[in-house]
């Protein structure tokens, strides 16, 4: 929809010609709703299809579908081991959501912002470029790497939000007290980029409005502001030069004029569109390399993460490094554990349980001790229980 094109296709074209750029289909964010199979396949190579009439360049960026790439849920039950569960309660969005449907409430809604994190931290990303909306899930993204790296060392970049100056948040045509969405059940609350000139004209036309007939951003008036806001984002233009321009003019020339210029910039939009999604062979090679590109990226970050917590390289991790290559001495398989007898006492007390903040001296000392049992007989099993930890070695 057009809410996607503001906040986040028009700056993703801007972006690639200054940064490398990974651009991604949250196919698995997807099907935190319900998705019909066949339908989701479709929307997907059709969302494809759309980055690349809308301007981004699959020689200059990387576009991949993020089922493709297996470090994303790999990396993300890494991050699960050590974001509380209270954080993801917090979340505004969840909170939202589960107010609205408590009955249908499932572990991907609620571990959504972990796997978002991991989408971003793989990549080391400087910038993400994301609409107001999603200004907690970055903050959130922000708040687990530096954990992490509190944790394990200096593993995560900390990446910047990046917003653009005018659009950021479009609100829905019928409720401009709700940010437009692409999944609302009401079609008449957003313009779809493949919408026909007919159906943006009548959209546009029934789009609420205020009391009253000034067209000027004002919070007294949501629904003239939301479109005056939608004006600027399409024309480039202030939302000032705007006011100024239709200043004694009333609701219905305003209208017109913004049903026009919307069609007018979606038709190149759609003729590109229907071009790049009558090949499909192109669009698989698109994706192809484009997961081949991304797995490499996020294959060296999920290594660095993986060494970080101590897990044993196998097999795949010998080939971890960007372009796959590694010393002779990088090749050698590292099996050291780590030695750090105060890991269950320390672990306890970042992950800020109530039961670790209540600990007293005695009890912490005898968790230390309890752990270095732990540490001692681990390397030959991995054992988690006091009567196994007494084990003879």
């Amino acid at each position: 929809m057009i809410g996607n094109y503001v906040g986040a296709l028009k700056n993703w074209v801007e972006l690639q010609a200054s940064h490398e750029s990974f651009f991604l289909l949250a196919d698995l964010h997807a099907i935190t709703v319900p998705q019909d199979p066949a339908d989701l396949q479709r929307r997907s190579l059709e969302f494809v299809a759309l980055f690349l009439a809308c301007g981004v360049d699959a020689e200059r960026s990387t576009i991949f579908l993020q089922s493709h790439v297996p470090a994303h849920t790999q990396l993300s039950w890494v991050l699960n081991c050590v974001v509380p569960m209270g954080e993801l309660q917090r979340m505004t969005q969840f909170k939202d959501k589960a107010g609205r449907s408590a009955t249908n409430l499932h572990v991907g809604l609620f571990d959504y912002p972990v796997l978002m994190a991991a989408d971003i931290l793989l990549y080391c990303a400087d910038l993400v470029p994301v609409g107001d909306d999603q200004k907690q899930h970055m903050e959130f993204t922000r708040h687990v790497a530096r954990k992490f790296n509190g944790l394990y060392g200096e593993v995560f970049k900390i990446p910047e939000v990046f917003t653009p100056r005018t659009g950021a948040r479009l609100m829905g045509l019928q409720t401009p007290s709700v940010k437009m969405s692409k999944s609302d059940r009401n079609e008449d609350n957003y313009i779809a980029l493949l919408d026909r000139p007919e159906v943006v004209r009548r959209k546009i036309k029934t789009a609420v409005t205020d009391s009253g007939s000034e067209i000027r951003c004002d919070a007294a008036k949501p629904g003239i502001s939301n479109l005056i806001t939608l004006y600027a984002a399409v024309s480039g233009e202030s939302a000032e030069s705007i006011q100024n321009r239709y200043a004694g003019k009333g609701y219905a020339e305003f209208k017109r004029n913004l049903a026009e210029l919307i069609t007018d910039f979606l038709s190149p939009i759609q003729a590109r569109y229907a071009s790049i999604a009558a090949d499909p062979a192109m669009l698989a090679g698109v994706l192809h390399r484009g997961a081949r590109n991304a797995d490499e990226r996020s294959e060296a970050t999920l290594s660095r993460v993986y060494r970080a917590v101590g897990f044993i390289p196998g097999e795949r991790d010998q080939r971890r490094r960007v372009g796959g290559r590694r010393s002779s001495s990088e090749r050698q398989l590292d099996t050291a554990l780590p030695a750090a007898s105060r890991a269950f006492h320390e672990r306890r007390s970042i992950m800020e349980t109530k039961e670790t903040k209540d600990v007293t001296a005695a009890e912490a000392a005898e968790a230390d001790a309890a752990a270095e049992c732990m540490t001692d007989c681990c390397t030959c099993c991995c054992c988690e229980t006091e009567e196994e930890c007494s084990m003879e070695e």
